[in-house]
C-alpha cells in the first residue's frame, strides 16, 4: 500500500470539488460518488507524525470528519427508507471537504517519527531538519518491516552524523587519530583529506579513537556497516546472508547510540 501523505489528499479533494450551487453555496449531495467516503479512507492512511497543525485546526478536522461520517450514515438511512437523499445545504466556509483540505494544506508531507531524536546538539537547523528526517524514515522502515531499507537507511544516517561530528573537530585532531590508528593497523590506508569523501568504517575508527562515540558504539557501528554492505548482490551471495529483521534492529540500535553519544 503507497504512502499517503496531506498533498495528496488535498489534491484529491481540490479535483472533486463540489460545484457551487450559488453564489459560496453548496449542496453536499452533489459530491462525486465515492469521494466523501474516500476522504475519510485516505485521512485514516495519513500517518499521524504528518498531522502537525495548531488545536483549533485539529479541532476542526476532526469535527469536519465527523460531519462527513453524519452525512454518509443519513444518507444511507434514506436510502434504506426510500427517503429522497437530504442535500445538506451548507455555505462553503461550513463544506467539510474544504476545512479539511485547508487543515491538511498546513501539514508537511515528510517529518521525523514521534521517537526521533531531536538532535538539538547541531546548530544548523536546515542540517538537523534533514538528519531528523533521514531518522524518522528509518524508524518507519523498521516499525513497516521493510527490512533492507531500515539497514541500510540506518547506515547512512549514522555516516551523516559522524561526518557533522568530525567536521567539528580541529584538523589537528583528525589528523592524529588518523595517524594514530595507521600506525596500530586500524586504518589500512590515509584517508582522504575531504571527510566528505571517508566512508563509514573511517568514520568509526576515527570517532572512536577521539571519544565521541563509545567502544560498544563503535562495536555496533562496525556491524552496521558490515551490514548495509548487503546490498551488494555479490557480497550477500559470498556471505550466505541478506538483511533481516536482525540486521535492521542491530543497525539501528547502532543509530541510537551513536545519537545518544553525540548527545
Amino acid at each position: 500500500m503507497p504512502r499517503v501523505v496531506p498533498s495528496q489528499v488535498v489534491r484529491f479533494i481540490t479535483s472533486n470539488a463540489i460545484p457551487e450551487c450559488g453564489p459560496g453555496q453548496v449542496y453536499m449531495s452533489n459530491a462525486k460518488p465515492g469521494v466523501l467516503p474516500g476522504v475519510l479512507d485516505l485521512l485514516d492512511q495519513i500517518p499521524d507524525e504528518l498531522l502537525t497543525m495548531d488545536d483549533e485546526t485539529y479541532g476542526s478536522l476532526i469535527t469536519a470528519r465527523q460531519h462527513i461520517k453524519e452525512m454518509l450514515e443519513t444518507w444511507t438511512s434514506n436510502r434504506n427508507a426510500n427517503i429522497h437523499r437530504f442535500s445538506f445545504h451548507l455555505s462553503t466556509s461550513q463544506n467539510p471537504l474544504e476545512i479539511i483540505r485547508a487543515a491538511l494544506a498546513k501539514c508537511p508531507d515528510q517529518s521525523p517519527a514521534p521517537a526521533t531524536s531531536e538532535l538539538k546538539f547541531i546548530a544548523d537547523a536546515d542540517l538537523r531538519t534533514n538528519l531528523r528526517n533521514d531518522i524518522g524514515a528509518v524508524t518507519r522502515a523498521l516499525s513497516n518491516g521493510e527490512w533492507k531499507a531500515a539497514t541500510v537507511l540506518a547506515g547512512s544516517a549514522i555516516e551523516a552524523l559522524l561526518l557533522w561530528s568530525l567536521s567539528q573537530r580541529p584538523p589537528a585532531d583528525i589528523t592524529g587519530a588518523t595517524a594514530a590508528l595507521l600506525a596500530t593497523g586500524e586504518l589500512t590506508r590515509q584517508p582522504d583529506p575531504h571527510l566528505e569523501r571517508w566512508d563509514l568504517h573511517e568514520f568509526t575508527e576515527v570517532a572512536a579513537n577521539l571519544n565521541i562515540i563509545k567502544k560498544d558504539t563503535q562495536t555496533e557501528t562496525r556491524l552496521a556497516r558490515e551490514f548495509r554492505n548487503l546490498i551488494h548482490p555479490g557480497r550477500a551471495q559470498r556471505l550466505g546472508q541478506t538483511c533481516d529483521r536482525g540486521t535492521a534492529l542491530a543497525s539501528v540500535a547502532a543509530l541510537d547510540h551513536v545519537v545518544r553519544d553525540l548527545s
